[in-house]
C-alpha cells in the first residue's frame, strides 16, 4: 500500500532516539561545491543563510539528484567549543510477516537490541507523534552545554524507497521538523540530493541547514516527520532516519579542530568511502571523536569496519562497546564510551516533559528500538590513531558484506598550540 503524507497510517511500536556530545572548535560553514577555509581561533565566518523553516513555505522543484557525491567538506573549525547530535529512525519492524525464527518475538527481541536485519521482518513506520497528517515521526533530545552559542546546525536524513511498495523520489528532498515545544515547519533539502538504485534498493540522502531554527531553540527535543521511506518486506529491507549536527562555541573549553564532511556513497565488496580531512594539526595523544552517518548496515553481518590513521602513521581500526571492530554498520545510534550517552536504551531519548500541545505538535510520547534494523549514526573515541600526532587524519569505511552507503562523516580533536 502507498504511502502518501497527509493520510494518517499504521503507526509502529517504538522509535529510536539518541544524543550525543562532540568536542570541536570554530565555524566555518561551506557551501557546495568548494570548501570554506577555517576560521581563525577567537573568531568565525558568517554561516550561510539557513532553509527556510515555515510550514506554509510555497512548494519548490525537487532539488537535483546525483547518483553518486564524492565527499566534500561541508563544515570546517577551530574554536573552543563542540559538536552535539541527535538522531532517529524512520521505520522497524512489525509483528507481520517475517523470514526471522521466532516470528513476533524476533521483532521484539530485535527492538531491545538482538539480533535481526531489516530483510527479515516486514518493515512499517515509527509515528511518535499525536498528528494524523503524518506516518512517520521520530524524536530525539538534543543537549548544548549550559552557555554555549549555536554556530552552525545541518540536518540529514534519507532512507530506501522500494521495499514492498515503491515510494516516488519527488519528496526526498523535503521533510517536518519540529522545534523543542513547537508545530511542524516544512524543511527542503537546500544541496544536491544523492540518490541511487542498486543492490535491490532505491537510496537516497538530502539534506539542509538549520541553524537559524536550532540557534532559536536551543536544547531539547526535536521531532522529525514525513521521511520519504517505504515499508514492507524485500530482501534490500526497508530502513531509513535523520541525523541532527550542531557546531557550537563555549569559551571554557579547549581549543579543537572541528571538520563535517558529506557526499552519498554506496558501499559493497570492493569498494570503499575514504575521507581526507588535512590542516588539522594536533599533539601526540590528542583526543578526539568521530561520528559517521550510514545507511543499511546490518547488525551481525561482519566484514565493515571504520579506521582512522595519521599522516604516514598506522591505521587503527576504531570501536568500542557498541560497535565491534568488524561490525560498525550494526544499526546503532550510539556515543562513545564515558559520553553523556553512550547507547539508547529500549526506550530512546524523548526529552523533558512539557504541557499537552496543539493537535498539530507533535506530542511528548517516547519509545525506541536499540537495534534500528538499518541506520546508524555512531560517535567513537579516535583512540591511538593520534599517538603520534599529525596534522591531517584519514577515514576509511569498508564493507565486505553489507550493500550500505555512507553520508556523513564528522570529526573534532584536540588542537595543537
Amino acid at each position: 500500500m502507498r504511502a502518501t503524507s497527509g493520510h494518517p497510517l499504521g503507526r509502529a511500536l517504538a522509535c529510536v532516539c539518541a544524543l550525543t556530545a562532540l568536542w570541536a572548535p570554530a565555524a566555518t560553514a561551506a557551501p557546495r561545491p568548494a570548501p570554506t577555509p577555517s576560521a581563525a581561533p577567537g573568531t568565525s565566518a558568517t554561516p550561510p543563510a539557513p532553509a527556510s523553516h515555515t510550514a506554509s513555505a510555497p512548494a519548490a522543484a525537487p532539488r537535483p539528484e546525483r547518483k553518486r557525491i564524492p565527499f566534500t567538506e561541508r563544515y570546517r573549525a577551530l574554536r573552543h567549543g563542540g559538536i552535539v547530535r541527535a538522531a532517529g529512525t524512520a521505520v522497524t519492524c512489525s509483528g507481520g510477516p517475517t523470514r526471522a525464527p521466532g516470528g513476533d518475538r524476533a521483532c521484539l527481541t530485535a527492538r531491545a537490541g538482538g539480533p535481526g536485519a531489516n530483510g527479515d521482518f516486514d518493515m512499517t513506520y515509527v509515528d511518535v507523534d499525536d498528528d494524523p497528517n503524518t506516518y512517520n515521526s521520530s524524536r530525539a533530545e538534543l543537549r548544548l552545554p549550559p552557555g554555549a552559542s549555536v554556530r552552525y546546525a545541518r540536518l540529514y536524513w534519507g532512507g530506501n524507497l522500494r521495499v514492498g511498495e515503491q515510494k516516488p523520489p519527488a519528496d526526498n528532498g523535503r521533510v517536518l521538523i519540529a522545534e523543542p515545544g513547537g508545530a511542524y515547519k516544512a524543511l527542503l533539502a537546500d544541496t544536491v540530493v544523492g540518490h541511487r538504485a542498486a543492490h535491490g534498493a532505491d537510496a537516497y540522502q538530502a539534506s539542509a541547514d538549520v541553524t537559524g531554527l536550532v540557534r532559536s531553540s536551543g536544547s531539547g527535543a526535536y521531532t522529525v516527520a514525513q521521511i520519504n521511506v517505504a515499508k514492507g518486506r524485500s530482501a534490500a529491507g526497508s530502513w531509513g532516519g535523520w541525523t541532527l549536527v550542531v557546531a557550537y562555541d563555549k569559551a571554557s573549553e579547549p581549543l579543537r579542530h572541528l571538520a563535517l564532511w558529506d557526499g552519498f556513497e554506496a558501499l559493497a565488496p570492493g569498494t570503499r568511502t575514504l575521507v581526507r580531512m588535512r590542516r588539522m594539526p594536533f599533539a601526540p595523544g590528542a583526543h578526539g571523536l568521530v561520528g559517521l552517518v550510514a545507511y543499511n548496515g546490518d547488525r551481525g553481518r561482519t566484514g565493515d569496519s571504520l579506521s582512522a590513521s595519521a599522516h604516514q602513521g598506522a591505521r587503527t581500526v576504531l570501536s568500542d562497546s557498541a560497535n565491534p571492530r568488524n561490525d560498525v554498520l550494526n544499526s546503532t545510534l550510539a556515543g562513545p564510551a564515558g559520553s553523556s550517552e553512550e547507547r539508547a536504551d529500549s526506550f530512546g531519548f524523548a526529552g523533558p516533559s512539557r504541557p499537552a500541545l496543539s493537535p498539530r505538535s507533535p506530542g511528548p510520547r517516547r519509545s525506541g528500538p536499540v537495534n534500528t534494523l538499518g541506520y546508524d549514526s555512531d560517535v567513537l573515541a579516535l583512540g591511538d590513531a593520534t599517538r603520534n600526532g599529525g596534522d591531517r587524519l584519514d577515514f576509511l569505511i569498508v564493507s565486505q558484506h553489507d550493500a550500505a552507503w555512507t553520508g556523513a562523516l564528522f570529526v573534532a580533536v584536540d588542537a595543537q598550540q
